[in-house]
Formats: structure tokens, sequence, C-alpha cells
């Protein structure tokens, strides 16, 4: 489990196991993980089935950890109860509200369990130290952090490390971590030869980087009409940056600048709170990082917005993103960091934020109505300054048997160089979000993660994928992301269209614990 060390090995039987020739034990490296090896033992062989086979038989005793006690529904239940009580401010538009009469309140709790990359081919890479420095071959997202990397654990200059970069084989933000490359390089070092570290399936699910549990609350103070006066919001979740410093317990700002604090929303008061949060395991960013957890709370209570107000959740979405303007942020007790982009270059725009909802909205009616025992479910996010919309229309039959039926995405992208790339990442996207909200999940129990393969940490399949239909808004405005903005809304647009579908409203991820997928 995550801090826990080798205490003492006996590697007498795995040495036995026909193509094994040596057993190296890798200390683990004191303070915060980074990109640094978790520390354990390696079976080096000349196959990797006889390296599996040996660490089969390796006889192991870890030291104690002070995370041996983690479990993954009772840190949740205390996310819940700190965002139920008031929090760190992070962005304060009007002035704050202090009374919330119950008869004209509406509020509601919104859960995302820990995820796990999950790429197809899971991490590996090779290295060869020499007297004359050290060459990886690697699938990396980031091959500089590879070169910085492995040249600190070595101690060598970073010029004297080459970084061959293989076909990714599927990354979502785990291949831009490069301790596998790290590990490589030291096992190579030790052993003066090239080694090849092959990750098993077992081990990226159960130790790999996680993208954080969460816990939101959002509120409202409704007016006569059921529109909402006032908005609070909190959010909770292990920081990425207790990867990279001791003592880190609240979410950064910028992780916060992810579909929280940045949604652009026109009401006299609206107040976003930060709570503490612990991190137990290595947390690290996945495909659209926080923006996964803000939009899944967000676009859900803004449907829960609309249910009340008895208005479609475009026209809700509509209603609360106000005039067109160029939102500013300007004397809201935050300074904005808009993904790194000048804002006046990339602005949040409500213009583009309405021209997305405005197509898939067409799209929609072109579509048709929903039919018996099915919905549509509808929501809009800003992220990576791009804009996409997302609706999406399912049939939750008397069994409770969810299918997802159709899928339309808008995405304004700024300019647009290569229109079949866009459309492949936002297919991609809708199937990466429909896997993370019907199915991810991983638990925690006594410190160790349950889960450990595709049978218990499942992926979309073909019979489960929509048919999807992707529109890419023309525009003259800078390239922006495409990778990663598909994603956000795709958990909100899939759960609104099951409440519209079934009266079933789900605020706690992944689907799967309420239906069957």
């Amino acid at each position: 489990m995550f801090g826990s060390e080798v205490a003492k090995f006996d590697d007498s039987a795995a040495r036995k196991v026909a193509g094994v020739v040596d057993v190296m034990q890798l200390s683990a490296t004191k303070g915060a993980p980074m990109f640094h090896p978790l520390g354990g033992v390696a079976v080096i062989a000349t196959n990797s089935w006889s390296a599996l086979e040996g660490r089969k038989v390796l006889k192991i005793e870890w030291t104690d950890s002070s995370n041996d006690s983690h479990d993954s529904q009772a840190y949740l239940n205390m996310l819940k109860e700190r965002v139920s009580q008031p929090g760190k401010l992070m962005r304060q538009q009007g002035k704050e509200v202090t009374d919330w009469p119950k008869d004209s309140t509406i509020s509601a709790l919104y859960t995302v369990p820990y995820l796990a990359h999950a790429p197809m081919e899971a991490p590996s890479a090779t290295a060869s130290v020499t007297a004359s420095g050290c060459e990886v071959w690697a699938s990396t997202q980031t091959p500089q952090s590879v070169q910085q990397n492995v040249a600190a654990a070595l101690g060598l200059k970073e010029e004297q490390v080459k970084v061959n970069v293989t076909l990714i084989g599927g990354g979502f933000g785990r291949k831009s971590k490069p301790d596998c490359c790290v590990e490589a390089a030291l096992l190579s070092k030790k052993a003066g030869k090239p080694i090849k570290v092959c990750w098993s399936r077992e081990d990226e699910i159960q130790n790999g980087y996680l993208h954080a549990i969460s816990a939101q609350l959002y509120q409202a103070k409704l007016g006569t009409d059921n529109m909402p006066l006032a908005i609070l919001q909190r959010s909770g979740f292990p920081s990425i940056g207790s990867t990279f410093s001791e003592g880190v317990d609240y979410p950064a700002g910028w992780e916060l600048d992810l579909g929280f604090v940045d949604v652009p929303l026109v009401v006299k008061s609206l107040r976003c709170e930060a709570v503490k949060a612990e991190a137990h395991t290595r947390i690290g960013w996945m495909r659209s990082v926080c923006n996964i957890q803000h939009a899944f709370g967000i676009g859900s209570f803004v449907d829960e917005l609309a249910v009340k107000a008895k208005k479609p959740s475009t026209v809700m979405w509509k209603a609360l993103l106000g005039d067109v303007r160029q939102e500013t942020f300007a004397n809201q007790a935050f300074k904005y960091g808009n993904y790194g982009e000048d804002l006046a270059r990339h602005p949040v725009d409500i213009a583009r934020y309405r021209g997305v909802i405005d197509a898939v909205e067409q799209a929609m009616e072109k579509a048709g109505t929903a039919g018996h025992n099915q919905g549509w479910g509808f929501a809009v996010h800003r992220s990576f300054t791009a804009f996409v919309a997302t609706a999406l229309l399912v049939e939750v039959s008397e069994d409770k048997q969810l299918k997802v039926l159709k899928a339309i995405s808008a995405i304004d992208a700024g300019t647009v160089v290569n229109p079949d790339r866009v459309k492949s990442q936002t297919e991609g996207a809708v199937m990466f979000g429909l896997s993370l909200a019907m199915m991810g999940e991983i638990d925690f129990k006594e410190g160790k993660v349950v889960q450990s393969n595709f049978h218990d940490y499942p992926m979309l399949r073909m019979s489960q994928c929509p048919a999807i239909q992707t529109i890419i808004i023309e525009s003259d405005a800078p390239p922006a992301g495409v990778g990663e903005p598909g994603v956000p809304p795709v958990a909100p647009s899939l759960t609104n269209a099951i409440f519209a579908a079934s009266g079933m409203r789900i605020r706690d991820l992944p689907v799967s614990k309420r239906l069957k997928v």
C-alpha cells in the first residue's frame, strides 16, 4: 500500500524459476512521492512470463504505513460532512448570503470516486545506462520530464539522457508521469545492462496515480419565480499538489479554476469555497483533470434548478449565463488562471457558450422527442479554453437496465486546422466520459485498492456505445484545447438524461451503483 516499504524479502524460490537472472530491491524515496519509484522488489528475467512467475513466489514483508487504514467510503463520508460546513473562500460575487429559508432553498451533494487512467497498454520503459549516460525508450507523453527525472535519479546532466518516444498505447495523463522510466534507469544502473520494466494491469490499477475522490455541495436560494438569487458551492478533494509537496491538504487554486470558480453565472450572490482533504494515495491528473468532478456537480445542479423552475435545461443555462459578454471575474476575490492563457486572447465568452448550446438544441430537435422510458439530458462546460455542449438520449427499462442511445456534442475550439482530428477526439471523449460515469470506481479497503483489472474496473464496450454526432462550430478565434474539453459535460448529461427517463436523480457516481449498465 502507499507509504509502506520492504522490510525484508525471501527471493530463493523466485531465483529458481527458469529465465530469472536476478532479483533486486528498489528503495522507496522519502517525502512527497513525485515521480520517484514507490519502492519494492524487481524480478529480472529473460522474458516477461518468467519475471511474472518469479514475482508470484517472492515472499515479502512490508512496513506499516500511515495509510493502512484508508477506507474510501469512510473518507467520502468525511468529505461530504466537510462540504456541508463552511470552508475557505475562493470566490465571492456580490454580497454573501447568510439566510437560507428552508422553503426557498434547494441544495444537493455530488460525489465522484477515485478513478484510474487504465490505458490499454500499461506503463513500460526500457533503459540502458552506460558510463557516458542513459538512453530510454518509453511510451511517454512528456519526454522532457523523462529526461529531467531520469537525470536527477542517476546524478547525470540532462543532456546525458536520450529519450526515444514510442507509440503511446493510450495515455490520458498517466504516461506524462515518468516513474516507470526512473525505475528502468535505476535497475539498469544496478544490473549493468539494459532493463525493460513492464507494469502489469494490476500494478497500474492498484499502484498508479489516481484521479482524486471528491464531494461537492451546491445550494441555491430561489426567488418567487423559482429562479436562483444566490448560489453557494463547496468542493473538497485531495490535491495533485500532495504528490509534489508534503503537507498539502487543500485543493489548489489552479485546480479550482478547472470548472468550479470559473463558471460565469449571473446571480446576485455567488460564493465558492474549498474544504480540507488530505491525500492517502498518489493523486495525478487525468484527462480533463478537476473538470471531471466540477462539471458533474454544476451540470447536475443546473438541471435540478431547471426541473424546479419547470424549464428545459438549455433554457436555464442561458438564463444563468446572462447577456452576451466576456467575463473577467474582476473584484471577485480570486485571480483566474485561464489554463495559462491570456484572458483577452482566450476570453470566457458567453456568446460562444450560447453558440454550442444553440447547436445542440437544434440537433436535439432534429433527432426527435424521447420515447417511452426515454429521456434527453444536457450539460455545457468550458475547459482548456474550448466550449462544449453535450446531449445524451437514454432509455431506462422497467427492470433498471440503462441504454445510451444517442450522443450529440458541439465543440467550439476556435480555429480548427484538422476537423477529422477534432471529430475523433470528441467522439473519444464521449466514450471516455461514459466509461467513467457509468462504471468508473476505485475503492480502498484497509489502505489497499480493491479493484485489479478490467473485470472489476470495466471500460465501455461497443454494445454500450451510442451513435455519436459531433458538431464543430466554425470560428476564427485562436485555437483551443480539443483532447480534454469533450469529457466534462458527459457525466452530467448522462445523469440528467436518466432523471428525464426515469425520475431517478443520481448524485453519486458511478451510475452502476443504481442501474444495470
